[in-house]
């Protein structure tokens, strides 16, 4: 006769073979850690549906800054970032912390302000110089201030002019690229967006400065190493860059617009 002790093991034995494991459900979410303007433009809701009505994957978003995904990635705590601070990812994968990274899309900057344009920017196709002369008239000017991509290519473009941006006329807000846009129309003040989140928010304020090299804006998507963290989702997230990379995933990116206008160009496919 089986002892109590031994019956209560082949219970034990009996439910770890027919309980859910918790590391094969974990599997079937792929954690994605993104630039705020593929949320706030509104592309990942077109994007991801069709990708886990394809494959059975549950897409978790965490629409952070630029630095603040590459960072989550670096400690495991997502399995995929899609990001647009190229020399950074660059970065990242040579410190070991990224695999594959592929270019996925791209887009530019624009400098947006108020119709009365106090620092007579508009239609300057130089950032830096509009940025000199928003300084120098000291014309409203508010920052994400947030470490994101947007902001790495604000503080470049900062350098690039020879100024330090201070006092009361600029403003670091510390918010995503929708809230930090809604912010500078609210104070009629000077911003850099990207122009896929300045279409998708209806044109807050008018464009002033466009058309320069420099605000080249291109998104890379990076699997996180599993050989520095054995627990992420590297097939998921390797699924996930071959969807967003993959001519589907291309397409949708090709094709969504707002008002007719595309917001983001596919950089994996042609088109």
């Amino acid at each position: 006769m089986a002892t109590h002790s031994a019956r209560l093991s082949l219970l034990l034995l009996a439910f770890i073979l027919v309980a859910p494991s918790p590391i094969k459900a974990d599997q079937t979410t792929v954690r994605l850690a993104t630039a705020t303007s593929t949320e706030n433009s509104g592309l990942l809701q077109r994007l991801l549906p069709p990708f886990e009505g394809r494959t059975g994957y549950r897409v978790h978003v965490i629409a952070v800054g630029t630095g603040k995904a590459l960072q989550l990635a670096q400690d495991g705590n997502v399995d995929v970032v899609l990001v647009h601070a190229y020399e950074d990812e660059l970065r990242f994968v040579a410190d070991g912390y990224g695999v594959n990274r592929r270019d996925v899309m791209y887009n530019d900057f624009v400098i947006v302000g108020p119709l009365e344009d106090p620092a007579g920017i508009r239609g300057l196709q130089d950032a830096a110089e509009a940025l000199r002369r928003i300084a120098a008239s000291q014309s409203g000017f508010v920052s994400r201030g947030d470490d994101s991509g947007t902001h790495k290519k604000e503080r470049a473009l900062w350098q690039a002019a020879g100024v330090t941006p201070s006092g009361s006329w600029y403003r670091e807000v510390g918010q995503g690229q929708g809230r930090t846009l809604q912010m500078a129309g609210e104070l009629q003040a000077y911003v850099l967006t990207d122009r896929g989140t300045w279409i998708a928010h209806r044109r807050i304020m008018p464009i002033m400065v466009e058309a320069d090299a420099s605000l080249y804006n291109r998104y890379g998507v990076i699997a996180v190493n599993p050989a520095r963290h054995a627990d992420v989702n590297y097939m998921g997230g390797m699924r996930l860059i071959g969807w967003l990379t993959g001519v589907r995933g291309q397409s949708i990116i090709g094709d969504y617009r707002i008002a007719g206008e595309p917001l983001f160009f596919p950089l994996a496919v042609e088109p």
